[in-house]
């Protein structure tokens, strides 16, 4: 019975499938292989089979390892065209990961006792259309090309594990699914697989649709969030835009462009190769973006090879140099050896990074290699052309002779050859062919376990199980669970992907041209949802054009704290302008979308990037201007009291009885209070304050105001009665100034009772009112209230003014109405002025405001109506008598 093995990862250009492991129900022996190879039609096909001998049956695997060019694509491997093919050694370890895992079981008496294991390696040239011959010929005669004719075989063929291309992994699962024969895959699988393949197929590397998490989780660790995307051809297109890119853009990464790419060896399908060569070169060149994306497989580093071949002036090799490359799994890079290979790999390959199957070192595999020499497995046909390869040297009549100047003696020590011709360590693409082999031995363990505890006939069932019951191994191959040789669990999930975390390889390039894939992380993808993501930054080595400082990847520089992002038309959201924040508004990170408000004790500080806590304010007896308001007041107050004193002194000089003595002194003590009242303004808030605030600053005003009023009416009315002949004496007197200055308060009274009983005003703190401050102040609650407080004082100044400026002509010496029209005049200037001022102001400015008004309307008040009178007192009293102060005569 044999077991297929499909190796395509062992070639860039050849899509290797199918390789066949067989078993052999007999004791197991060891025994020497001899091996004869030959070219069999002109398939590009190696044929290494076994002679019968002793007790083994088998065929050894033998992949051609030859790339040839695209104009030689059809033409089979032959010493005509030996120059135009190109050697890939580092493939050389999946076919040795294969023999090792084999030899691993079959020394191994603990499974499958009684069974020895071979197998057949197909190798279809990267041509899609040998992938299908190759699988034909599994289904086919061991010697004729005859599909679905397999008689009188004792070659059984268990299982195929292959590394497919992206375009032969939709078809060929549909070839062996007819005969449920199954499949492990190591390369490409389908993005989108009918449910009914699923029960055959088992992917040994997760496809695309499992990686782009943790690629996505890669991009949002490095912050690349503006990336370019190249894709195979064959990776489902409807795939990408419904899934792949939705999740990519819901964690904030944008597409710069997505684009298609043609591998190599597609020519007959796709026509022309230059046309899209340079349309792909153009994005490159063109593209903004200094991350790419390539998902593809196997062939597709040989895309990169032909593409970037087109970069020669300096200009474009800096453009090239300054991209950073993710590859997914799938996508094996190879470093070729020829000149415009090495070129490629030191232009593109440092600083890539890749996912790669998580792998270990395998106990015994590297001495197992070193001890294989040409002449010790002249079964391995594969070792001669390797060996030529790697050591550039002839072998006598071998296909590769005349290709170099020296002949190989087989004793050239694999120990000192470069990590480019064969990796010393394992790779992901090896690793999962060792586990491939050991998953599949397993299975049939425990298929012949069971078999043997229900007492079945063996020796009936062991040549027939595979050809007639050959499903019965998917269900043990599904459920098969164990740890390796070197401890890793080997399982597979519900729809037969092996669970596996990924490596991250860090390609580096090393002054003697070496080229080596370095582990810098790992991405545990047992959470699909979030993968866990570990990463070694110190041990990644970026291209040297970065100068090793970490690679920057997006649309346009972020937008710094203090401005916010604003989209641009027609461009992806990754694309966008930074405008600055408006002043009552912060933005604390990069890139924020908007703006926002500082809480409304705090404020922006000049940056806009942060907000800082306002200082709690009022107009107070500490700082200048309250300090200066307070003196002004008491000044103010000092003078009316003097005045008052000299007043009340010189009582009974004509001056002091002129024009009623007692509303003289009744307008001196309430513009005393005026000014007092002023101080009520300065100081913190509170709620008594606030009240009396306006309660007395509308009271004495009215007071004041309407004594002036009355001494104005009195100056009319005493004018009035002296003139010859009238009898209006009744109207002069007391009781008339007594009985306006009582009603028009009274008035006032009342307004200012309703403003208190209704809404009166309170303690409150402004918080918009100053950047950086919160102001405390008496908040007037009602300002209707108020401007009817303020209105009505200025209706009685209004008054006064028009009655005293109709006076001020009537002769007398001391003409008292002209010193109120002066002052009434100033009196409703200030008043005039202070409310478009006050509502201009903020903060405690509002009261400096109203404090002002008052001490500037009360000192007009006081300097116009007394300063006269108390010079005549005081400086002049020879002019305080009667004779001076008579009528003058016209």
């Amino acid at each position: 019975m044999y077991l297929c093995f499909s190796l395509e990862g062992k070639i860039v250009l050849s899509m290797l499938i199918v390789v066949a492991l067989f078993v052999l129900l007999l004791p197991r022996v060891t025994c020497q292989m001899n091996v004869k190879c030959r070219i069999v039609d002109h398939h590009h096909i190696f044929h290494m089979y076994l002679q019968p001998g002793d007790l083994l049956f088998g065929s050894l695997v033998c992949q051609t390892f030859f790339v040839s060019s695209p104009k030689t694509f059809d033409k089979p491997p032959s010493p005509t065209y030996s120059e135009k093919y190109q050697v890939m050694t580092q493939n050389y370890q999946h076919i040795l990961a294969l023999v090792f895992a084999i030899k691993k079981i079959n020394e191994d008496p603990q499974i499958l006792p009684n069974i020895t294991l071979g197998f057949h390696i197909y190798d279809s040239h990267i041509n899609t259309r040998w992938a299908f011959r190759s699988a034909m010929q599994l289904i086919s005669p061991k010697n004729h090309f005859l599909p679905n004719y397999h008689c009188d075989s004792k070659d059984n063929l268990l299982a195929v594990i292959e590394g497919l291309g992206i375009e032969s992994s939709y078809q060929i699962p549909n070839i062996f699914s007819i005969y449920k024969m199954p499949q492990l895959s190591y390369g490409s699988a389908p993005l989108t697989m009918d449910h009914t393949h699923t029960t055959y197929f088992y992917q040994m590397v997760p496809n695309e649709a499992h990686q782009y998490r943790e690629i996505l989780k890669l991009l949002l660790y490095f912050r690349w969030n503006w990336v370019g995307f190249f894709t195979a051809t064959g990776i489902n297109s409807e795939w990408i835009f419904q899934i792949m890119v939705p999740a990519f853009v819901t964690r904030g990464i944008c597409f710069a462009f997505i684009d298609t790419v043609y591998n190599i060896g597609m020519k007959i399908e796709y026509g022309n190769i230059k046309k899209w060569k340079f349309k792909v070169w153009n994005r490159i060149m063109t593209s903004t973006a200094n991350i790419f994306l390539l998902f593809g497989d196997i062939r597709t580093p040989v895309f990169l090879d032909r593409l970037l071949g087109l970069g020669r002036d300096t200009e474009r090799r800096n453009k090239i140099n300054g991209k950073v490359w993710i590859f997914t799994a799938q996508v094996e890079l190879k470093f070729y050896s020829n000149k415009r290979g090495q070129k490629t790999a030191e232009l593109i390959y440092p600083g890539a990074l890749s996912l790669a199957v998580h792998s270990n070192g395998l106990p015994g595999f590297q001495e197992f290699i070193q001890d294989r020499k040409p002449s010790s497995v002249k079964e391995d046909f594969l070792m001669r052309d390797f060996w030529s390869s790697a050591f550039s040297c002839n072998f006598p009549k071998w296909i590769l002779n005349h290709r170099y100047s020296k002949f190989c003696s087989g004793l050239e020590s694999l120990e000192n050859i470069s990590e480019n011709i064969l990796e010393k360590t394992i790779t992901g693409h090896s690793y999962s062919i060792y586990n491939a082999v050991f998953a599949v031995a397993h299975a049939l363990h425990a298929m012949y376990s069971y078999r043997f505890k229900h007492k079945r006939m063996v020796e009936r069932w062991k040549w027939t199980f595979l050809t007639q019951h050959s499903w019965e191994l998917l269900y043990f191959l599904k459920q098969v669970s164990f740890n390796n040789t070197i401890g890793d669990k080997v399982s597979f999930d519900q729809n037969g992907v092996f669970l596996t975390a990924f490596d991250i390889i860090n390609w580096v390039l090393f002054p003697n041209k070496s080229f080596f894939g370095i582990k810098v992380g790992m991405i545990n993808s047992q959470e699909p949802r979030d993968p866990k993501l570990t990463m070694d930054e110190n041990l990644i080595v970026w291209n040297s054009w970065f100068n090793q400082v970490e690679p920057i990847s997006v649309c346009n520089e972020k937008c710094h704290p203090g401005y916010r992002k604003q989209k641009k038309e027609g461009e992806p959201f990754c694309c966008y302008d930074c405008i600055p924040c408006p002043k009552s508004k912060i933005s604390k990170w990069e890139d924020m979308p908007d703006c926002v408000e500082c809480k409304e004790d705090h404020y922006p500080n000049k940056n806009q990037n942060t907000c800082i806590p306002k200082i709690v304010t009022f107009l107070s007896y500490n700082e200048t201007m309250g300090m200066g308001l307070a003196i002004g007041a008491i000044f103010f107050s000092l003078i009316t009291v003097a005045l008052l004193r000299t007043f009340i002194v010189h009582h009974n000089t004509p001056i002091v009885k002129a024009n009623n003595r007692d509303l003289t002194y009744t307008l001196l003590i309430s513009l005393l209070l005026c000014f007092l009242s002023a101080l009520l303004f300065i100081g913190k808030p509170r709620k008594m304050k606030c009240v009396l605030q306006q309660y007395v600053f509308g009271i004495v005003f009215s007071v004041a105001i309407s004594s002036v009023l009355a001494k104005t009416i009195t100056v009319v009315l005493a004018f009035m009665v002296t003139q010859p002949g009238t009898k209006r004496t009744r109207w002069m007197g007391k009781g008339l100034a007594s009985s306006i200055v009582i009603s028009c308060s009274f008035i006032q009274i009342g307004i200012c009772t309703v403003w208190l009983l209704t809404s009166p005003p309170f303690p409150d703190a402004d918080m918009q009112s100053g950047m950086g401050e919160i102001t405390l102040q008496c908040n007037e609650a009602s300002p209707i209230m108020f401007y009817s407080v303020i209105g009505y004082m200025g209706f009685l100044a209004i008054a006064s003014f028009i009655v005293a400026f109709f006076a001020r002509n009537l002769p007398d010496t001391f003409n008292e109405a002209k010193s109120i029209t002066f002052s009434m005049l100033v009196f409703c200037s200030v008043w005039f002025s202070f409310v478009p001022t006050y509502l201009s102001t903020k903060g405690k400015y509002m009261v400096a405001v109203e404090i002002f008004s008052i001490l500037a309307s009360s000192a007009g008040l006081l300097s116009f109506i007394f300063l006269p009178k108390w010079y005549i007192i005081v400086v002049k009293p020879e002019l305080n008598n009667h004779g001076k102060l008579k009528w003058r005569n016209h």
